[in-house]
């Protein structure tokens, strides 16, 4: 699928969970998917993005995973393994080095932070949709972690909801060529509009 023109008013980039422990050397979770990430070219990838978005006059929602605090889930009655695990390792604790932004990716002037999510989706129990709604959105393009959990998640529920999707395939990164050959040759084109590389995505963005 190749990419298609992106209306800056009408567009909005939807860039998950770009903490430490997932984007920088001693992250927690980088280890697991760093011989991913570095085959991709992940983080250059990502600033490519970043910049062709804004350079378009495309705005930049970040969509956050809850960062860990003591007694989360303890109470909780079905938490899942997803979860459990993040807990467990005390993934993006709040007020650690690894829940910060990597600084490469940190919000600037004019982004939209959204509330935190529990699970995999960006959108579920939180203010995205809204948020998308109240600024006249009607495609996104989906970059960042991990592509078969948070990304397939959250562009899955986006396309549910009426959304134009986009994945950009080597803008984010998983654990194994497995999962990313999963995310976007086997799942990805059952939802997504568009399923790109950077490159095609950067001559998108600079050919309107």
């Amino acid at each position: 699928m190749t990419p298609d023109r992106y209306a800056p008013e009408r567009t909005a980039l939807l860039f998950v969970d770009p903490y430490n422990d997932f984007l920088s050397e001693g992250g927690k979770v980088w280890p697991r998917i760093s011989g991913v990430a570095e085959k991709v070219g992940l983080l250059d990838n990502l600033r490519a993005v970043v910049a062709a978005v804004r350079a378009a006059g495309i705005r930049v929602f970040i969509v956050p995973h809850r960062r860990w605090e003591p007694g989360d889930l303890e109470s909780w009655q079905r938490a899942t393994p997803y979860q459990q695990m993040a807990a467990k390792r005390q993934t993006f604790a709040k007020g650690s080095w690894g829940g910060e932004w990597h600084p490469d990716f940190a919000p600037k002037p004019g982004d939209i932070v959204v509330k935190e999510h529990w699970g995999s989706s960006g959108f579920a129990n939180t203010d995205l949709d809204a948020l998308l709604k109240q600024h006249d959105i009607a495609r996104v393009i989906v970059i960042g972690l991990i592509a078969n959990t948070c990304i397939e998640c959250t562009a899955r529920f986006a396309s549910e909801l009426g959304y134009h999707v986009t994945l950009v395939k080597d803008a984010t990164a998983a654990a194994s060529d497995e999962a990313m050959r999963a995310a976007h040759e086997i799942n990805g084109p059952t939802f997504a509009h568009a399923i790109v590389t950077t490159q095609e995505l950067v001559a998108a963005l600079s050919a309107r």
